[in-house]
C-alpha cells in the first residue's frame, strides 16, 4: 500500500543562530534547523538494526544526503527487483540517496548517527520492500 505525504517549507524548528543549540535525544529522525524555501538538516538514528527488520522504504522527490557522524548506519536501498542492497556509511563518505531507502544501527537500536540534509519542501512515497520494482 503506497502512502504519500507532502513536507511543507519552512519544515524545521526555529534554532538560534550563531549560538551551540541541543542536545537531542535519541530518535529515528530529528530536524534540527534550515533556511525556509532551501534545506534543513537533521539527525538520523534508526532504531532497527538488520535489514529483515526494514518492511517499508521511502523515496523523496529530491536526492538527500546522509553522512556518518558516530557509531555505524547502514543504508538499506531498494535494488530494483523487490529486494534490498545494503549500504554501510563511511566516515569522511557521504552518500547522496535517490531512490527508496531506509537503514538500520548494527549495533543496536540507536547506536549509529548520521547528518542529513535534504530540501525544506519535498513529497514522500511510502511502500512496503517488495513494492520497490521496476517495471
Amino acid at each position: 500500500m503506497t502512502r504519500l505525504v507532502t513536507t511543507k517549507s519552512p519544515s524545521f524548528p526555529d534554532a538560534t543562530p550563531d549560538a551551540p543549540f541541543g542536545p537531542f535525544p535519541p530518535a529515528r529522525w530529528q530536524v534540527l534547523c534550515g533556511d525556509a524555501g532551501h534545506w534543513r538538516a537533521g539527525l538520523y538514528s534508526p532504531d532497527l538494526s538488520s535489514a529483515g527488520q526494514v518492511v517499508e522504504l521511502e523515496r523523496h522527490d529530491c536526492p538527500e544526503f546522509f553522512w556518518l557522524v558516530s557509531g555505524r548506519v547502514t543504508l538499506v536501498l531498494a535494488d530494483g527487483a523487490g529486494g534490498l542492497r545494503e549500504v554501510p556509511l563511511q566516515p569522511g563518505r557521504p552518500v547522496l540517496v535517490r531512490g527508496p531507502h531506509s537503514g538500520y544501527c548494527p549495533d543496536g537500536p540507536h547506536t549509529g548517527v548520521a547528518l542529513v540534509v535534504e530540501r525544506d519542501e519535498f513529497a514522500t512515497e511510502y511502500r512496503a520492500v517488495g513494492e520497490w520494482k521496476i517495471a
